[in-house]
C-alpha cells in the first residue's frame, strides 16, 4: 500500500490552479466494444426445431432476439407466456466475428470483459473454451492475447439451458436430499424470471450487459473509489483509493485531479508497481464542503474525481468517479419501544418514504433512460426520498443508480438473493464472495446507496414449506451456512470496502435480536392486509421500527389492459386471460372480495379497473399514515411497490407503461413534507399534523365538519406552531362532540382539515366517522370547465356535494394531468392542469370526469339488489 506522503486540502473558496484538460495523445488502453454483428440460434441438439442463425442484438436476450426476428409472438400479450416456456428447456449460441487489428495486438495485454453473461456459459475464441461463467451477476475478464491472430477471430458463447445446468449442479449437493434446496438457485440467477406473483416466468439467456475488448500494456486502474472517513459541514475527510493492475514491473506517476464548480485541483506521486494488483491512497481535506442530501432536505451536489496513471511519457488509463459527500449512520439504540431503527443523514433523522423497486422489464435490456427517468422522477414527484431496491431481480444499471444520485432518492439496496432458500455449498460461497466484492466495488460511490441489505426474506424462509419439520442435523447445517453468507460473507465485504454504509442481514430482520409486542427492533414486513385478509385497520395495531413492505393490489387503467386483451377478455376480472396477467394465487378473488367489505359490485368491468385503484390508495393511505403518525417510533414506510415489469394486476402505484395509479397521486399527498392527518381513535377525534421540515413551521389548522351533501355545520380555524421533524396532535376532542352515538346521520357528515402556510393549503385530508361502506355518497354533479392557458390547459372543477377520489381522464386522447384522484370539496374549487398536443375542442369532447360514485349502481339499485338476495 502507498500512502500520499501530503495531505491535500481543497478548499471550495480558496484560490486554485485551473488546469487544462489533458492532451489523450500516447493513450495507451484501447477499448472496443463488441455489441455488434452478432448472430444466434438454438443449439442443433436433437429435436431442435430451428438452427438457422440470425441476426441478435448484445446486450440482450434470447426472447427479445427470437421476437425482433419474429419467430414467437409478443410474450406479454393476452396468454402467450404459457406458450414460450420451451425457451428455457432449450440450448442457445451467440457467435460474433472479432477483428484483430495489428494495432490491438501491439498491446502487451487484450482482455475480453463480458459484464454480464446470463447465466451459465462457455464462451469460445476460434473454438477454444476460454470462460465457463455461472453467475449473472459478475463480469467475466479473461486475457485473450495469446488466443487472437490477426485479421477475423470467432467469438462464440454456448448458454446451455439454465433448467438443466442448475439440475446438474444441485445433484452434487451432498446436503440437498435433507434441505430440499431449489435447484434454480444453484446458479446465480435473477429469482425473478422464474415467476413471482407479480411477474411471469420467463427464464431467459443471454449476454445481457456490454461486451468488449480491453487492450493495455504496462498497467491500468481497475478500480478508483473515494472513501468517506468522516464528513460535516465544515470538513470532509477523504481517501482516494486507487487500485492498478500491472502486467510487470513498473516506475509510474500518478495523478489525481478534483473538479467541482469547474474548479479543478490536481496531486500526485510516484508509483512503484509490481506485477498483479497495487494499492494507492490520497488522503483529502475538503473545507466546507457541498453535502449531497436526500430530497426534500437539499441539495445533490456531486464531485468529479479523476486518476490518470503516466508510465514514461505515455498515458496508461484514466478513471473516473462521480460521488457526492455525505455521512450515514443507521441509529440503533434502545428505548421505550424497543432498539430505534433510523437513518441520519448529515446529522438530520430522516423519515424514509418510498416504496419498494421491482425490475423494470421481465427483459432488462428493453428498459430505456427515458423509462428509467420517467419512473424516479415519479417517485420523487411523490415526495419519496427513499426506494428499496428489491433482492429478487439485478443489480441495476449504473444510469439507474446515477439516477437517483441526481434526484435525491435514497437506496436501500439489496444482495440479489429473493425468498429462496440458499445452497450452502463451499463453492456457492466462494461465487457469493466474488460477486459481492464486484458489486460493493461497483456501487459504493453512489451517494444514494445508504444501506447494503443480505437478501429479500430469506431468514423468514427459514420457517417455510415446512422447514421446521426437518431433522436436527440438517436444520442445523442450513442455519450454519445461512449466517456464512449473510452475517459472515457478505457483511465483511461490506465492512471492508465500504465501512461507512450499514449492512443489514435480510429484510425483514432484527438482527436475530429477540422482539415482541413491547420491544420491537429492526425493520418489518406487513403482509396481515392482503395474505391474511384482514381489514385495512390493522396496520394501525402494528408499530414496526422500519416498514419496508406492505401492500395491496390493484388492476391497471383501461388503456394497459387494452394493450393485453381482446374485447372478449374484457368481460370480467375473471375471464383466463385477465387470471393469466394476475400472478398471485386467488388475487383477482381477493381485490373482489375487500371491494365488496368496503364498497360495492363495481356496475362494469371499467369501474372495477377504476375503483379497485381507489380501494388500493385508500388501503395503504391507512398503513401509511399511520406510520407517519407514528414518528419517532416508527421512521420509515416503504410500500409495495413502485413499478412493474409487464402489464399486470399488481401491488405496484405505476403501471408498466409508466401510467400513474390513484395510489402513487395518494401518495404525493400521504408522503408530504408536511402532512394534516385527522384520526378516530379510542372515543376521540384527532387532528395530528406531522413534520419533515428542518426547521419550525408556523401554520393555521382549520376544521370543518360538513354534510355529505355540502353544507357546513361547523368551521373553526386554529393558529399553531409545528417543531421540525415532528407528528403530534394539535386539536383532540371527544367523538361524541362531533357525532352521537345514537345519531342516524352519522353516516351522512365528515371531517375535513386544512394545513395552511403563508396563507396556501400545504395539506387536506378528510374523514368518515363510520365504516366507509355505511357511507352512500351522493350524486356530487360536478362541474367541469375546460379553457386554454399558454400551452396548457386549465380545468376548474366545481361540486355541490362531496365527490371522492375525482378521476380526469381524456380516453384515447394523450394528455398528462397535473393531479387524479382527489377529493373535490363542496365550496373548494381545484383547478388541474393539462398538456397535451390536441385542440381544446378534441379534448374536450374526449374529457371525462367521475367520482367513486359513479362507480357502482345508484343507491337504489344497489339497496334493491340487496334486498333480493
Amino acid at each position: 500500500m502507498y500512502r500520499l506522503a501530503i495531505l491535500l486540502t481543497i478548499v471550495p473558496c480558496a484560490m486554485l490552479t485551473v488546469v487544462p484538460a489533458r492532451s489523450q495523445t500516447g493513450f495507451q488502453k484501447q477499448v472496443i466494444e463488441l455489441n455488434s454483428g452478432w448472430e444466434f440460434r438454438q443449439a442443433p441438439d436433437p429435436g431442435a426445431a430451428e438452427t438457422t442463425w440470425r441476426p441478435a442484438q448484445v446486450p440482450g436476450d434470447v426472447h427479445l432476439d427470437l421476437l425482433r426476428n419474429n419467430l414467437i409472438p409478443d410474450p406479454f400479450y393476452r396468454d402467450n407466456e404459457a406458450k414460450l416456456q420451451w425457451i428455457e428447456n432449450a440450448n442457445w449460441e451467440y457467435r460474433t466475428t472479432v477483428q484483430a487489428t495489428p494495432t490491438l495486438l501491439e498491446h502487451k495485454n487484450v482482455e475480453l470483459v463480458f459484464e454480464g453473461l446470463d447465466a451459465y456459459a462457455q464462451v469460445y475464441l476460434n473454438e477454444k473454451l476460454i470462460l465457463t461463467a455461472d453467475d449473472m451477476f459478475l463480469e467475466w475478464r479473461v486475457n485473450v492475447k495469446s488466443d487472437l491472430h490477426s485479421g477475423g477471430n470467432q467469438l462464440r458463447v454456448v448458454f446451455p439451458s439454465p433448467i438443466t445446468e442448475a439440475a446438474k449442479v444441485a445433484a452434487s449437493d451432498k446436503w440437498r436430499e435433507y434441505t430440499h434446496t431449489e435447484e434454480k438457485t444453484y446458479v446465480r440467477k435473477a429469482a425473478y424470471e422464474y415467476g413471482w406473483d407479480w411477474g411471469p416466468r420467463f427464464v431467459t439467456s443471454g449476454i445481457w450487459r456490454p461486451a468488449k475488448l480491453e487492450a493495455w500494456n504496462d498497467a491500468r486502474i481497475s478500480n478508483l473509489h473515494i472513501a468517506q472517513r468522516d464528513v460535516t459541514a465544515r470538513m470532509a475527510h477523504l481517501t482516494a483509493e486507487i487500485e492498478i493492475t500491472a502486467a510487470n514491473d513498473a516506475s509510474g506517476r500518478i495523478t489525481l485531479a478534483y473538479v467541482h464548480k469547474g474548479k479543478k485541483s490536481e496531486t500526485s506521486l510516484d508509483a512503484d508497481l509490481h506485477p498483479g494488483v497495487n494499492h494507492f491512497e490520497f488522503p483529502l481535506q475538503i473545507e466546507n464542503p457541498d453535502l449531497w442530501y436526500p430530497a426534500g432536505y437539499g441539495a445533490q451536489p456531486r464531485y468529479e474525481f479523476t486518476a490518470e496513471l503516466k508510465i514514461g511519457k505515455n498515458v496508461e488509463d484514466q478513471a473516473t468517479v462521480h460521488t457526492g459527500l455525505r455521512s450515514i449512520v443507521l441509529r440503533r439504540d434502545l428505548d421505550q419501544w424497543g432498539r430505534s431503527f433510523e437513518f441520519i443523514i448529515n446529522g438530520i433523522p430522516i423519515f424514509g418514504k418510498g416504496a419498494d423497486v421491482i425490475p423494470f422489464d421481465s427483459f432488462p435490456n428493453r428498459v430505456t433512460t427515458a423509462q428509467y427517468r420517467r419512473i424516479l422522477e415519479s417517485a420523487r414527484d411523490a415526495n419519496m426520498n427513499m426506494i428499496r431496491h428489491w433482492g429478487g431481480g439485478y443489480y441495476e444499471t449504473d444510469e439507474f443508480y446515477d439516477l437517483c444520485d441526481e434526484l435525491g432518492i435514497m437506496i436501500w439496496q439489496d444482495f440479489m438473493f429473493g425468498n429462496d432458500w440458499q445452497p450452502g455449498t463451499y463453492a456457492f460461497k466462494l461465487t457469493v464472495e466474488k460477486e459481492a466484492e464486484y458489486q460493493v466495488r461497483r456501487l459504493r460511490d453512489h451517494p444514494s446507496i445508504i444501506i447494503f441489505c443480505g437478501n429479500n426474506e430469506t431468514e423468514e424462509a427459514f420457517h417455510w414449506q415446512d422447514r421446521d419439520s426437518l431433522n436436527t442435523s440438517a436444520r442445523m447445517q442450513m442455519w450454519q451456512d445461512y449466517l456464512t453468507v449473510f452475517s459472515g460473507i457478505l457483511a465483511r465485504t461490506v465492512n471492508r470496502l465500504a465501512p461507512e454504509t450499514p449492512y443489514w442481514p435480510s429484510s425483514p430482520s432484527s438482527d436475530y435480536e429477540e422482539t415482541s409486542d413491547k420491544f420491537q427492533s429492526g425493520d418489518f414486513h406487513d403482509w396481515s392486509v392482503w395474505h391474511g385478509r384482514v381489514p385495512f385497520s390493522e396496520y394501525e395495531k402494528h408499530n414496526p421500527r422500519f416498514m419496508t413492505e406492505f401492500g395491496f393490489q390493484s388492476f391497471p387503467e383501461m388503456a394497459t389492459v387494452d394493450a393485453f386483451t381482446l374485447p372478449e377478455d374484457r368481460t370480467s376480472i375473471f375471464t383466463p386471460v385477465m387470471l393469466a396477467h394476475q400472478k398471485n394465487n386467488e388475487g383477482n378473488s381477493i381485490i373482489h372480495d375487500y371491494m365488496l367489505k368496503y364498497y360495492f359490485e363495481p356496475k362494469d368491468f371499467a369501474s372495477f379497473l377504476y375503483a379497485s385503484q381507489v380501494l388500493q390508495a385508500e388501503g395503504i393511505k391507512i398503513g401509511a399514515e399511520h406510520l407517519r403518525r407514528n414518528r419517532p417510533r416508527t421512521m420509515g414506510s416503504i410500500y409495495w411497490q413502485l413499478n412493474d415489469c409487464w402489464p399486470v394486476a399488481s401491488w405496484s402505484s405505476i403501471d408498466y407503461y409508466g401510467r400513474w395509479k390513484a395510489l402513487q397521486y395518494y401518495a404525493r399527498r400521504f408522503y408530504a413534507p408536511l402532512l394534516v392527518s385527522p384520526h378516530v381513535e379510542d372515543g376521540s377525534f384527532n387532528v395530528y399534523v406531522v413534520s419533515d421540515k428542518t426547521t419550525p413551521t408556523a401554520a393555521h389548522l382549520r376544521v370543518r365538519l360538513m354534510t355529505l351533501a355540502g353544507a357546513t355545520v361547523s368551521d373553526k380555524t386554529q393558529d399553531i406552531q409545528v417543531p421540525d421533524l415532528s407528528s403530534k396532535i394539535y386539536l383532540q376532542r371527544p367523538l361524541s362532540e362531533y357525532v352521537n352515538a345514537n345519531d342516524t346521520d352519522a353516516a351522512n357528515i365528515f371531517a375535513v382539515t386544512d394545513l395552511i402556510v403563508d396563507g396556501k393549503k400545504v395539506s387536506t385530508n378528510l374523514v368518515y366517522f363510520v365504516p366507509t361502506k355505511v357511507v352512500h355518497l351522493p350524486d356530487p354533479q360536478i362541474v367541469n370547465e375546460l379553457t386554454a392557458e399558454g400551452n396548457s390547459y386549465r380545468l376548474h372543477l366545481t361540486s355541490k356535494a362531496l365527490a371522492r377520489s375525482v378521476y380526469v381522464t381524456s380516453g384515447n386522447t394523450d394528455a398528462q394531468v397535473s393531479d387524479n384522484y382527489f377529493d373535490l370539496i363542496p365550496g373548494d374549487p381545484v383547478d388541474i392542469m393539462i398538456q397535451s398536443k390536441a385542440g381544446i375542442e378534441e379534448l374536450k369532447k374526449d374529457l371525462k370526469v367521475i367520482s367513486l360514485v359513479d362507480a357502482f349502481a345508484p343507491a337504489t339499485e344497489v339497496k334493491s339488489a340487496a334486498e333480493g338476495n
